[in-house]
């Protein structure tokens, strides 16, 4: 009786030993159709359509672009090749943000998620309705081989990344796939992390024998509302619309992807881009040229109302255009070298001379926007840079951020290049009998501009002779887009054009940037390795407020300014669009982005009123 009573006590108290589920039940599991960073989606779940989008807008016709140089891949997800922008057109995401809305992401091919109140873990319940182009359903075993598939193969700086976020996933059912988060994974923003997820197609990869880390001339299969359609290999491709798209009447989706054909035609170079759109053989140029902007919109359809050239106001973070230097060289490593060659770049003068003043000087990575830093730091800056001042240069905790230096009306300026000149002299590159300067050892301090495009020639050439002029062996190599792609790549250069403009909130891509773990990818092009950065990052991935938030990002834009790896370009506060007249649009546009393949429209009757004129081929 004895031992049956102890026997009846212990099973009593294993029945009352809480299971993994009640665990679960006891924590608050919240299932929505949406997760924001900061507080809740701006969208209620029964939004109609998107707020910037005109739901009834007519489908069909074409949107045409184009793109400069040739791509020999139809695969972005390796570093081998030269893969063409659409590539990824036909792929879906598990959520997407929108353009009116830093912070939020809403299911697409999801139907809600569910995650307990403290973010350890997700589950995605994906719509049945989901088909990739083919028909097949897209199902949870396809999610997990996504994955799997980036966790293993993917660029190691994103690879490594999910490594260390994802604890366990788990396909539940056909339709619903759990993610675990590991203890270090941020909980902020884990779930959007997973939740941008691309889905491919198994069954598509298993029948053409794919391999995601090798260029492959064959499009992918997706489930999006655009599927490949024709191209000419190297030199345009072609999508067409989806008319069974599983999606296309989700609320989400509603006014949007409204063209037959998205095609996009490449160049050998930007004037012969520009005549074949004054030719009418694309019909949608972005126009980077200040120049062409400026002067060269005077052909006959302009002035007979056929083209529109507008500029349109422009929200979003600059993408910080700079010239960018590889630390990875020892010529590069002393920051007073950084800082003269940078001073010896004449933005005014080039702004007025060549931009025709069109251009505003960037300063910060968060620059256009009320997140970058200014003035001298604040004393809730100065309490997270304190601990770090240690590995940033003098300075940083007590002057205003580091901003462009100014120059006046000549070319060389004489200020300018005198404190340029000091600061070489006091690096140990003293200029010799031949005027070119020289390290201790005799190397020359040769700098080299790598770049493709030749419209930059006019602008980095007075640049290039500034530096010159110091004594700086300065030269700009223009090679062809493989080569600059293959160089980049491994590294094999001096300074090369990038964008390292950032989004409203620190997290994974930041860290894929400027983290140190990172100093040898691709995406990293400086190879900046500094443990303050690294700590900020850190600091700002987990800052659970908008306030935390934004304090974290101005303390890290302060901190990546002071290091000088780079040299800011500009950025205009506008787009700078010309396309012919037969596309219509909402009058109000998002402020994160223009949407032009996204919810803009073909305007057929005015389409068919410049053909019937002549005016367009």
């Amino acid at each position: 009786m004895r031992h049956a009573a102890r026997l009846a006590t212990l099973l009593i108290g294993i029945c009352a030993m809480p299971t993994l589920a009640q665990e679960e039940a006891a924590e608050r599991i919240i299932k929505t159709h949406g997760i924001a960073t900061f507080g809740e989606p701006r969208l209620p779940a029964d939004f109609p359509h998107l707020p910037y989008v005109n739901p009834d807008a007519p489908k069909g016709g074409e949107m045409s672009q184009h793109g400069i140089g040739t791509f020999d891949s139809y695969n972005p997800f390796t570093f081998r090749g030269r893969a063409t922008a659409p590539s990824t057109l036909m792929l879906e995401r598990l959520m997407v943000p929108v353009l009116d809305d830093p912070y939020s992401d809403y299911c697409l091919i999801c139907e809600t998620i569910e995650y307990p109140a403290s973010r350890d873990w997700v589950i995605f319940n994906l719509r049945p309705e989901a088909r990739f182009s083919d028909g097949t359903p897209l199902t949870a075993h396809d999610v997990m081989f996504s994955y799997e598939l980036l966790r293993e193969k993917g660029f190691p700086s994103f690879s490594e990344a999910i490594r260390r976020m994802v604890a366990s996933a788990e396909v539940l059912d056909d339709h619903r796939i759990r993610f675990d988060f590991t203890d270090e994974a941020p909980r902020r923003d884990a779930i959007g992390q997973m939740g941008a997820q691309i889905v491919f197609s198994r069954a598509d990869f298993e029948e053409n024998n794919r391999d995601i880390q090798q260029t492959s001339n064959k499009p992918f299969m997706g489930s999006g509302p655009y599927m490949f359609d024709r191209a000419e290999f190297g030199r345009s491709i072609t999508m067409r619309r989806n008319p069974d798209y599983w999606g296309k009447d989700l609320p989400i989706n509603r006014g949007r992807h409204n063209f037959d054909r998205l095609r996009f035609e490449y160049f050998a170079d930007f004037d012969a881009a520009f005549e074949a759109f004054k030719a009418g053989i694309y019909t949608f140029r972005v126009e980077p040229s200040e120049q062409l902007w400026s002067t060269g919109y005077n052909f006959p359809a302009v002035s007979a109302g056929a083209v529109v050239k507008e500029e349109i106001p422009n929200g979003t973070i600059a993408l910080g255009d700079a010239w960018v230097f590889n630390l990875r060289r020892d010529k590069f490593q002393d920051i007073r070298v950084r800082e003269a060659i940078g001073l010896m770049f004449n933005f005014e003068w080039s702004n007025e001379a060549l931009f025709y003043g069109m251009n505003t000087r960037l300063d910060s990575f968060w620059d256009n926007s009320d997140l970058k830093a200014d003035g001298p730091p604040s004393p809730e800056e100065l309490a997270l840079l304190e601990p770090l001042a240690g590995d940033l240069p003098e300075g940083v905790l007590t002057e205003d951020a580091v901003t462009a230096p100014v120059s006046g009306e000549r070319q060389l300026d004489r200020r300018n290049a005198r404190r340029a000149a000091q600061l070489l002299d006091e690096a140990g590159w003293p200029t010799g009998a031949d005027g070119i300067r020289r390290n201790a050892q005799g190397q020359p301090l040769r700098v080299e501009f790598l770049d493709h495009n030749q419209s930059y020639d006019r602008i980095v050439n007075p640049y290039v002779e500034n530096l010159r002029a110091i004594g700086v062996d300065a030269v700009l190599s223009r090679v062809d887009p493989s080569e600059l792609t293959t160089r980049t790549r491994s590294h094999d250069f001096d300074i090369v054009r990038d964008q390292l403009g950032n989004g409203y909130g620190i997290g994974g891509g930041t860290a894929q940037v400027f983290g140190s773990e990172n100093a040898d990818d691709v995406f990293n092009p400086m190879g900046l390795a500094n443990p303050a950065i690294d700590a900020l990052i850190e600091t700002g991935t987990a800052a659970a407020t908008d306030e935390e938030n934004r304090l974290a990002i101005r303390a890290l834009d302060r901190a990546l300014r002071s290091l000088r790896f780079w040299v800011p370009q500009w950025y205009k506060p506008v787009h700078t669009v010309a396309y012919w007249d037969v596309y219509g649009r909402p009058d109000t546009l998002p402020a994160l982005g223009l949407g032009v393949t996204d919810f803009w429209w073909y305007d057929q009757s005015r389409a068919e009123e410049l053909r019937a004129s002549g005016q367009l081929r």
